[in-house]
């Protein structure tokens, strides 16, 4: 997530007052003025903001107001004294491995208070932090962790994620690995104690005089994203970058008087960015859950009495499924913040729950910018009227693609071509000057490659450069933003990004698989879209009992839930393109429909443990089951 589209504040207040005065004429006016006003808000609190630093600010508060109480986690109750001292701890161990301004350090932690003061201590000395995804394992696993070549890794508390690493130390080189949680006990062979580090350790302040010569462009972190292709890629979040995240809050008006619900994982940019971040900018309070329960959540907003919550759509549709209580709607929320939240359930949602405002955006970890539902309109992502449009000088445009490569099309001139109302267009937004270095636009750490294929240049105009972020939005006829679908070799489920490149990496390891086509379907009743893979068998194989069972076991073991194909589709032989290019588009439209697909169908069984075949009696149970 990057800046949001700013609002050009000249002569913003003649317009609206010269529209305001004929409503009837211009009925979309109140939605566009919703939308100036609380740009106008963000982005001078925005501009106060970037004089410091994201640390310096949660510092000064410690400073201010060190009894205060910043993070609730399990009824504990920690203040910013407290988190600080701890912070200090980290940041002199790590000083005492010789690290200081723009080394790495890679984290890999659950939501707990550790991972806050843990990463807070890691800024004190200017450390970017490459913040790890606790679901991953084996090769993708290896591949996050060097891919921003760290020198240390730091693990937090709990079996699962000191097996993972335990699993690939031999992967990870001389690299030196530090494991939070295990006391007193003696660390396990290939990785040492974080705890007697702690124990031992004083919490004495360190001078903020060691980030002197850092700059907003220097990094603050990496949040790891699919991207279109490959493994999970780094995207750069700088100094400027984690505070303008974190100022996205007060579109909606966050404050310091405000109580924020962190369900999301801190490793992503919604939990992380607008939950962590989003409290250090504003001074809100930060209520942490290691992890969401649907059967707590609304217990645990009235106990904490939380007035902000982050959702992803798949997020409400898990509270819908809760037994209905005459408690839903008693609570003190005044706002729901996040993305994903279909239409089909989104009048449910406001009447059962009674949220005052919910505000479903769009935005990418590594785009450029970001578009926010302040009208309540179901459905809505946000808003692209002509005025919006015309004061934001473009900084926005849907334009039409081609399907089958996923790039612009272009007009006579060589420019794009933006789309009418109602038609789908690929969602572009211009690559400010002040995120380019030396010229070019950087979004990930590895090669330019993968950078350069999210820029698209001469859209609008000769020489501009827009940011793709590789999804299909519709405009409708009063102006409202609609999310329609993910293109390309990326599809969302379950709130996480996956890979198609990644996931048919792993499936192809297999003996007996010659090729894999892995592509989303859509699942009634559940957002995003399910992976499915077509395969294809090496010569002399069958898909049988046993290469199912073998199928089922590898992407148990190699790939987190949300990665693994919810079906197969057995091929005969691969369908390619002309050019040899994997071909998706015709088995995304079949799907695993049953009166559409001829070839044998096999579905994720859980139960059973493997891949069991795909019948009309067997559909309706296991669509069931993923709700």
């Amino acid at each position: 997530m990057a800046p949001a589209q700013k609002i050009v504040p000249h002569s913003v207040a003649a317009i609206s007052s010269a529209l305001a005065s004929d409503k009837a004429s211009f009925p979309w006016l109140e939605d566009d003025l919703k939308v100036i006003e609380a740009e106008r808000t963000m982005t001078r609190f925005e501009e106060e903001a970037l004089q410091t630093f994201l640390i310096d600010k949660f510092e000064k508060l410690a400073a201010e107001t060190p009894k205060n109480i910043f993070l609730i986690f399990e009824d504990n109750l920690f203040s910013y004294e407290l988190v600080d001292q701890m912070a200090c701890r980290v940041a002199n161990i790590a000083k005492s491995w010789g690290l200081g301004p723009n080394d790495c350090v890679a984290m890999m932690m659950h939501n707990e208070p550790a991972f806050i003061w843990t990463f807070l201590g890691l800024q004190k000395l200017g450390i970017a932090v490459a913040l790890i995804n606790y679901n991953l394992r084996m090769r993708p696993l290896v591949h996050s962790i060097l891919a921003t070549d760290p020198k240390y890794l730091i693990v937090g508390a709990g079996d699962d994620l000191l097996d993972a690493v335990r699993e690939v130390t031999h992967d990870l080189g001389d690299l030196k690995v530090y494991v939070q949680g295990l006391g007193l006990l003696q660390a396990p062979v290939g990785v040492q104690s974080f705890d007697p580090l702690m124990l031992t350790t004083l919490p004495l302040a360190v001078s903020p005089d060691v980030r002197k010569d850092l700059a907003m462009n220097d990094m603050f972190c990496y949040i790891y994203t699919s991207g279109t292709t490959g493994l999970p890629k780094p995207a750069l979040i700088t100094q400027r970058r984690a505070i303008s995240i974190g100022s996205r809050t007060v579109l909606v008006g966050l404050s310091k008087s405000d109580i924020i619900y962190t369900v999301l994982p801190l490793y992503h940019s919604a939990g992380g960015g607008l939950g962590l971040y989003g409290a250090i900018v504003t001074g809100a309070k930060l209520v942490l859950k290691k992890k969401f329960s649907a059967s707590q959540f609304w217990s645990d907003c009235r106990r904490y009495e939380v007035t902000f919550i982050q959702y992803i759509g798949e997020l409400f549709r898990y509270l819908l499924a809760q037994p209905e209580s005459s408690l839903d709607g008693v609570h003190k929320i005044r706002v729901a913040f996040g993305n994903g939240l279909r239409k089909d359930i989104w009048l449910e949602v406001d009447k059962r729950f009674k949220i005052p405002m919910i505000a479903e955006f769009f935005s990418s970890t590594e785009g450029t910018g970001m578009t926010v539902n302040f009208s309540n309109k179901p459905g809505a992502v946000g808003r692209l009227s002509p005025l919006l449009s015309k004061l934001n000088s473009d900084s926005i445009v849907l334009v039409k693609f081609d399907y089958a490569t996923a790039l612009p099309l272009r007009g006579k001139h060589g420019l794009c071509i933006t789309v009418n109302v109602g038609e789908p267009g690929l969602f572009l937004t211009k690559i400010p000057e002040v995120l380019l270095r030396d010229g070019e636009f950087i979004a990930y750490r590895g090669p330019r490659e993968a950078s350069e294929k999210k820029v698209v240049r001469n859209v609008v105009e000769e020489g501009d450069m827009y940011f793709n972020f590789g999804d299909v939005l519709t405009l409708d006829k009063d102006y409202f933003l609609y999310f329609q679908d993910r293109i390309g070799d990326t599809f969302r489920w379950k709130g996480e990004n996956v890979s198609t490149t990644e996931v048919a990496n792993v499936i192809t390891a297999v003996e007996f698989v010659h090729d894999a086509n892995v592509y989303g379907v859509e699942v009634p009743g559940n957002e995003g879209r399910a992976g499915m893979v077509a395969l294809t068998l090496n010569e002399g194989y069958v898909l049988g009992p046993k290469e199912l069972k073998t199928l089922y076991d590898h992407v148990c073991e190699e790939l987190p839930t949300y990665a693994r194909p919810l079906f197969i589709r057995h091929l005969d032989e691969a369908i390619v393109t002309g050019t040899f290019k994997q071909q998706k588009f015709e088995l995304m439209n079949q799907g695993f429909d049953l009166t559409k697909v001829t070839d044998p169908l096999y579905f994720l069984d859980t139960e059973k443990k493997t891949y069991s075949p795909l019948t009309t009696n067997d559909l309706p149970k296991f669509l069931a089951s993923r709700l």
